[in-house]
């Protein structure tokens, strides 16, 4: 039988039929066990056709199509393979149990953009390095990927949203390789894009007094006075209760944490939890004048979700700022959520005619002139939630002031009585 009767890629071996193709950039071939007879040849380049349109369209599966194949241990797939789209709803679905649920629905929220990138269908040992580095370019400029992209014609993402989105994807392959999915990981030479620093851009102290001004409500004054004078996040400000503060030591214990799901949780692990924030003068007058509009208010039973999974605790909370005293009706709710604050943010700086800064610029705020002012940088990290005072000086480090000359004078007036006698030498 002459070799130009045999379709692409079928040949004859040892009196069986075999067929080749190209997997993951190497040739392999394949015995399929059956006599070398026409019909047979036909049927064999038929399969062939078919494992090739399957590799071109990331929906080939080795082990199933050739589940005694010697060279599933040449691809490392002797184990077991999944789908991409398996695989990531198997791992989302364990997350959960390790991760808040605002965490986790950030999660859930970049494999949405991603996975229909990377093809849900196709085995997530296929997918290489160098289509993961497209699909990279793909998000950051917004242009067409050498396959088709579901952000062709949009608008590319910022290079710190593409590190987090990447950074949440090899969690994924990270668990594919620890469990025998796939041989290599193609993330682990992968690093994240180079970013500019972001400055923080605070309020000045007279614009600020213009944003206060440009309020129509006292409660709104007070809810951003007391951003600026104390540095919250605006989960732990929209949480706090009367409960939490003590007017007469000057301290506001921050307990909990408002998520942009609607779910009260402990507050950020940086520092732990229950940290206690020492009240500068003007805080305090803020919190007595917040005090004549909610402090006699209801109480409410809070459910708090605790870091453990499926566990919660009850908090009895009169909450500081309510919305029902701007809204008077049911409808307003008993206390904010962390997304309206944008709004009651950019209202007061559109009419103070205020340079625009996202709202979270209060906690910058606090920050810059708590630094300006010469306050120790440790004692801000505490006050704001952070581990430790690297942060502050590695964000703000610019609003220290130059005080070298009032240390020294600080060290001179203290260790002068310590500082051992040194002799003047003579001098004929």
């Amino acid at each position: 039988m002459s070799k130009a009767s045999y379709p692409t890629g079928v040949e004859n071996h040892g009196g069986s039929l075999r067929i080749w193709f190209l997997y993951q950039g190497q040739r392999v071939r394949e015995n399929l066990g059956v006599p070398d007879t026409a019909k047979n040849r036909k049927v064999a380049g038929e399969l062939r056709a078919s494992v090739c349109f399957a590799i071109k369209m990331g929906s080939f599966n080795y082990a199933a199509q050739f589940p005694a194949s010697s060279n599933l241990k040449r691809f490392g797939l002797d184990k077991k393979d999944i789908s991409v789209g398996d695989l990531a709803e198997k791992w989302l679905d364990l997350k959960k149990m390790e991760i808040s649920a605002n965490a986790h629905h950030r999660y859930c929220s970049v494999f949405k953009n991603l996975v229909p990138l990377i093809g849900a269908r196709r085995m997530i040992s296929s997918v290489t390095k160098e289509e993961l580095l497209f699909i990279r370019k793909d998000l950051l400029t917004g242009q067409t990927a050498p396959k088709k992209s579901i952000l062709n014609g949009s608008k590319g993402r910022t290079v710190p949203t593409v590190n987090y989105y990447m950074a949440t994807i090899a969690g994924l392959f990270r668990f594919a390789a620890d469990n025998g999915y796939m041989a290599i990981n193609p993330f682990s030479s992968i690093t994240p894009l180079k970013k500019s620093k972001a400055e923080p851009d605070p309020l000045s102290r007279e614009e600020f007094s213009r944003l206060i001004d440009a309020c129509t409500h006292q409660q709104t004054k007070n809810l951003w006075s007391l951003a600026v004078y104390t540095g919250v996040r605006h989960g732990e400000l929209v949480s706090l209760a009367w409960e939490d503060i003590d007017l007469k030591a000057g301290t506001m214990t921050i307990r909990r944490n408002h998520t942009k799901l609607g779910e009260f949780t402990l507050p950020k692990t940086d520092a732990g939890t229950d940290r206690v924030i020492h009240l500068i003068q003007p805080a305090i007058e803020v919190l007595k004048s917040q005090a004549e509009l909610t402090r006699l208010g209801k109480q409410y039973h809070t459910e708090v979700k605790l870091r453990e999974f499926g566990r919660s605790v009850i908090h009895t909370c009169t909450f500081v700022f309510n919305p029902q005293v701007v809204r008077r009706n049911e409808a307003a709710g008993h206390h904010y959520s962390v997304s309206s604050l944008g709004a009651m943010w950019e209202s007061p700086i559109k009419r103070a005619g205020i340079r625009y800064r996202k709202a979270y610029q209060s906690r910058h705020t606090y920050a810059c002139w708590s630094l300006s002012a010469g306050a120790n940088p440790a004692f801000i990290a505490s006050q704001m939630g952070h581990s430790s005072a690297q942060m502050v000086f590695s964000v703000y480090g610019k609003w220290m002031p130059e005080n070298s000359g009032e240390q020294v004078a600080l060290l001179n007036q203290k260790l002068t009585d310590y500082a051992p006698y040194v002799p003047h030498r003579l001098t004929s």
